[in-house]
């Protein structure tokens, strides 16, 4: 096997496609971001602060597919027929699966396109939901299918029945680590001039992801998703656990909602 990219002396090459016949090529791309349970649901209910999450994210995909050859270096520049890119909302495995197919007629295959447009869309996901989970992951960013060309049909084969248990039993495990079924993520509001000066109004978290379960950790939790972490050290602050106003440090339990006020000033 002989690697197309590279010329006799090992150089990167660009391909030359000029003597390769046109044909009609096809590829379809998938990919998934995981999420909290509670972003999630304020995606499908459009509650983002940044707005119209999935229309940002598919326009980026789209526009991506486009400029491809512009991200990696040896990609051609393709006049694509077709790009598609949708979504599903997996609420049983706390993600979105994001799905990119593009089209053209022409001498070199559009597998990148197809990839670029769902890792591209992936990322605007993560930029449209970060100020509320910072804990996303993408993952699973790969070729699914593609067609025309010398090559023809290429087709990820459906995993075995050994592959898939192993498959289960890793994807178990980590929805165990980001998701106890018993657990409760703990909702978190802040109030008037926090709320500004933080740029959010609401966060959730589940208690497994804090490093103690208790006040002092919840507040560590908030300062590594926030930009301006400094708010939360001003003296003073007030502080409610399940609407009663608590002083120092306390337990906090799953399904608890705590409450951050600025400090009230005045004679």
């Amino acid at each position: 096997m002989t690697l197309t990219h590279l010329n006799e002396r090992g150089e990167a090459s660009m391909v030359d496609v000029s003597d390769k016949q046109s044909s009609h090529r096809e590829a379809v791309a998938t990919g998934r971001i995981v999420m909290q349970p509670e972003t999630l649901k304020l995606l499908a209910e459009g509650d983002m602060p940044k707005g119209d999450v999935l229309a940002t994210a598919r326009i980026a995909g789209i526009q991506a597919a486009k400029r491809t050859h512009e991200l990696i270096p040896l990609c051609h520049a393709l006049m694509l027929s077709k790009v598609a890119v949708d979504f599903e909302l997996d609420t049983a495995n706390h993600c979105v699966r994001v799905t990119a197919f593009c089209r053209l007629e022409g001498r070199t295959g559009v597998e990148m396109e197809a990839l670029t447009a769902v890792s591209v869309a992936c990322l605007t996901l993560y930029d449209m939901c970060k100020a509320v989970d910072r804990g996303m992951e993408i993952m699973d960013v790969r070729l699914d299918r593609k067609s025309g060309g010398q090559s023809g049909v290429w087709e990820r084969k459906a995993p075995s029945a050994m592959d898939v248990n192993e498959s289960v039993t890793a994807e178990t495990a980590a929805l165990n680590t980001l998701d106890n079924t018993n657990e409760r993520p703990v909702e978190i509001r802040f109030f008037a001039e926090l709320r500004e000066r933080l740029g959010i109004e609401k966060l959730s978290v589940l208690p497994g992801h804090l490093s103690s379960p208790t006040l002092m950790g919840l507040k560590e939790w908030i300062r590594s998703q926030v930009e301006a972490p400094q708010v939360l050290d001003q003296p003073r602050l007030l502080c409610a656990v399940n609407h009663d106003m608590v002083q120092g440090d306390v337990t906090i339990n799953p399904g608890d909602e705590v409450a951050f006020f600025p400090p009230v000033t005045g004679g």
